[in-house]
Parts: structure tokens; sequence; C-alpha cells
């Protein structure tokens, strides 16, 4: 490989000395950046995990990292172009002399707008989390499926390999590092039959692989998904809940813990049923992901240009998200009823951030299972006649099946419905006990006029209520209320804290 390192040293230094040419280095690529293009050429090494060796590596992994990558972000990925040499022994882009290297064509990013740099900033916009959701779930739907039986037995190799790499260089405790090798063996243990069953089912697909914050891009104002894994087909082809667990995890340590349940909800609201019975591995891939993280920092302490004390905390702060998530704390239900208008559903969702164990509850609203039920779009408007008793019956039951479902697999649950009748309260504090988890019942209440106004005010919301709804529901026989009646007269924001003064003391 030296005279391969040679001429790439030769082709760096002439097309960085353009003017306004920046040069990116890290340990495969390098990259040339020039106005609105970016030139990414593989750098001539061997790893064991990857070999770019000889050009004709180099080349078929810039048309591979095309395939994989175009699909997800055609805005980014333009081509693969070749570097000449000319008979006068000058270098050029395309030119019509013999290649020397590959390279792939690239629109440049703006890097201020990837999700890293934009959660340092600050919290994320409320919009912003929901589409990332569906970024994500709409490159699983395209993922081809593939045979999952490499993917499991591939996990106990990750755990101790995390290991392995946070043992060397003496920066975190032995005994940590064993523990949470240990715990995370343990985990595999409980969730491996339904990672199996998963994969007979079509869950293990040939992801992006590496979906951490500094891999997604805002573009017009949309999440673009880029730099998916195509050197290692094998890396990347895991469940889609594994996938998703980076992005999750990620947000989490960058301190986003309401965007990081706002992902979870929106690709949970749109995946298939199945999904919440594979809730219980999310500890675990998290807890992975965490640790893979944490020894990519350490990897960085290695560099000459290194800044080690910032580098080093990055790296601790990755173990010790690892080392929490691994052992997630008990889960609760929490219940949140009242008439329609009463901001049950804007209390759910900012409840749901603060619920242990980490990302949050998994909130299911009655609103949503009723359109899905009767498969309409969320925000599609549905006719009275759908509102009928017997329907209603067949949603508080779909309600409680699947809050059943994310509490057996060690999930906080906030069901979210009008709970107008005892009967139906009832069966929420039925649930509860079957499962062996804490309930906390929580009625909304606010005047006629505030919830009619609210009503007024929605837009593209799964509601159905309209103004006379509210008026109709003013002669409901609520009955006797045994849970925390809450004041939701006022702001979302005294609402919550109300409701949170109520949770804590157990009112």
């Amino acid at each position: 490989m030296t005279d391969d390192f040679a001429t790439q040293e030769r082709i760096f230094q002439t097309l960085s000395a353009s003017p306004g040419v920046k040069r990116i280095d890290t340990h495969a690529a390098s990259v040339l950046l020039d106005g609105t293009h970016a030139l990414k050429i593989k750098r001539a090494v061997k790893f064991p995990f990857l070999d770019y060796s000889t050009l004709e590596k180099r080349k078929a992994a810039c048309e591979e990292e095309i395939r994989i990558n175009r699909p997800l972000a055609p805005q980014i990925y333009h081509g693969v172009v070749a570097i000449t040499e000319e008979p006068d022994g000058s270098i050029k882009i395309n030119g019509r002399g013999r290649p020397i290297e590959y390279a792939v064509d690239m629109y440049r990013l703006d890097e201020n707008r990837t999700l890293d740099h934009l959660a340092k900033a600050g919290p994320l916009d409320v919009e912003l989390a929901p589409a990332v959701a569906d970024a994500i779930a709409a490159s699983h739907a395209r993922a081809p499926v593939a045979d999952g039986a490499a993917w499991i037995t591939s996990i106990p190799a990750l755990i101790d390999g995390n290991s392995t790499g946070l043992r060397n260089g003496d920066h975190f405790e032995a005994a940590e590092v064993d523990q949470l090798g240990e715990a995370s063996h343990q985990a595999l243990l409980r969730v491996r039959a339904t990672l199996v069953e998963r994969a007979s089912e079509g869950f293990v697909r040939r992801c992006h692989g590496d979906l951490h914050l500094a891999n997604i891009v805002l573009i017009d104002r949309q999440p673009v998904l880029f730099d998916a894994i195509e050197f290692d087909a094998q890396m990347a082809t895991v469940d889609v809940l594994y996938d998703l667990a980076f992005t999750l995890m990620d947000l989490l340590r960058h301190d986003q813990s309401v965007a990081a349940n706002a992902v979870l909800n929106q690709y949970l609201m749109t995946a298939p049923d199945e999904t919440l019975d594979a809730l219980a591995a999310l500890p675990l891939f998290m807890s992975i992901r965490a640790a893979i993280r944490a020894q990519v920092a350490l990897a960085r302490l290695r560099q000459p240009d290194a800044e080690g004390s910032d580098i080093l905390d990055e790296a601790r702060r990755y173990f010790e998200l690892a080392r929490a998530l691994i052992l997630p704390p008990a889960p609760r239900l929490i219940a949140v009823g009242g008439l329609s208008g009463t901001g049950k559903s804007v209390l759910a969702r900012a409840l749901a951030p603060i619920v242990v164990p980490q990302p949050g509850a998994v909130v299911l609203r009655s609103d949503v299972i009723r359109k899905q039920l009767l498969q309409v779009g969320h925000t599609e408007r549905l006719p009275p006649s759908t509102y009928q008793p017997e329907v209603t019956a067949r949603v508080y039951e779909a309600l409680m099946q699947r809050a059943r479902q994310v509490l057996a697999q060690g999930h906080s649950a906030i069901v979210d419905a009008v709970f107008a009748s005892e009967a139906e309260r009832d069966d929420v504090a039925a649930l509860a006990r079957a499962c062996g988890v804490p309930l906390k019942g929580l009625f909304l209440v606010a005047d006629l006029a505030t919830r009619q106004a609210r009503i007024g005010s929605r837009r593209g919301d799964a509601s159905d209520a309209t103004q006379e709804v509210a008026a109709q529901q003013e002669h409901y026989n609520i009955g006797h209320v045994d849970w925390a009646t809450i004041d939701a007269s006022g702001t979302p924001e005294q609402t919550l804290q109300s409701c949170r003064d109520a949770i804590a003391d157990g009112k």
C-alpha cells in the first residue's frame, strides 16, 4: 500500500492547494470541501472491520456508499468520480487520463445543521423529533429484510467487545466495566427468544447502522439520514429497534429527553403492533450503543491533536449512560382522563419524558387508536357513527391491551382517554393490579368556555371532538372519581406542574 499512500498524498496536496478548499481527515477517509461540493476519498488503509488497501476495493467501496446512501439522501450523494492522471502529469477530477483514485462526489453539508450541533445549542424544535422518527421509519420500511441468524449470534460479541475496549487504558473502573458486561449478557438472555422471533418475522434488515446525531442533518428544514455503513453489510444488518436505539441513546446523551421520547412515540405510532412486544430489548440496545460511543471517544484520545480532558469527559458520559440504561427502574402506569378540551394529550406528551425508565413513557391515546382500528389516517375526520358505544368499547379494550403489552416489557405507559365512566376507570385500576405496577390517575377539569376555545383552535389533531360535543359532555354522569382531580383551566405548564406535584405527593 506504500505506492497508494504516496499517490493519495500527492492527490490531497494537489486538490487542497486550490483556494477555498478545506480538508478533513478521519481514520478511513479524507474529505475535501469546496463551496457547495465535497469530495470523499477512501484512505488506503486496512482495519479488521474494513479493507481499502487497493484501488479496486476503494472504487467498489465508493460505489457501495452511493448505492446504500443515495436512497436515504439523494440531495447529498451525487455519484462516483474518477481522479485521473493526465498525460502531462497533472491531476484532474473526471479527466481523460488514467484513473489513479476514486471519490464520492457529494453536496457539502452545513456542519452546523447536524443534530449533534443543534442539540448542543439547546432544546430541539418541537416539530423536529416526529420528523426524525418518520425519516427513520421510512428508512426501515424500504430496508431489505435479511437473515437474522448472524445478527442474533453477533450480540454477545458486541457486548464482550465493548467490555474489552472499555478496559483499555484504565479510564474506567474494571469492576464497573465487568458489571456492565454481566448485566448486558443477562439482559440478552431475557430477550433473546423475542429477538429470534422478530428475526423470523422480518424485523432484521439491512439498516443505516450508524444513526447517531452527527449522521442526521437538516436540509430545507427536513431531517436527512446520511453516512450509512457501507463497508460491512453484516454490521448494518440488525433489528430495526437496534438501529433506532442509536438515535434515542444519543438524544439522551445530549440531554434531549423530550426529543428522545417524542421520537420513540412517533416511531411506535406507525410501527407494527408487534413492536410493543420488543420494548424489553430497548434498554440493552441503547446501552450497547452508548458503550460503543464511549469506545469511539476513547479511540480519539490517540489522535495527536486530541483535547484529552474533553474527549475523556465525553467517553465517561457515554459510559455512565450505558450503565444507567442497562438497569432500568420499574415501570408505572399513568392514566390521564377528562372531558374533551381539558388538555389531556398535551399533558400526556409533557409527562412522558419525565416518567422512568428512559426514554420515558409510551403514550397510548384513544383518539389515535380509534383511527388505527378503523384504518384511517390519524388526522382524518370520522363520522358520528364511529363513536357509538360498541365502537368506543373496542377502542378502550385495545387501549388496555396495548398498555398491558408495554408494561409487560418493563416500560411505563400513559393512557390518554376521556375515562368518563367509573367502569372505564376501574378497568385501568384492574390492569395495574394485574401487571403489578403502581397506578396514578389524573382527571383534568376545566370550564366549558375554556374547553370549547381549545377545541376551536386545534389544527391537524387526531381528536374529532367539536365544540358541540364538548357542550354535550357537560351532561355526562362522571360518577365518583378516585383519581387526582386537576384544575386544567390554566396554562399547559401550570397543569403539568400540578400533575407532577400530585404524582410526587401520591394524592
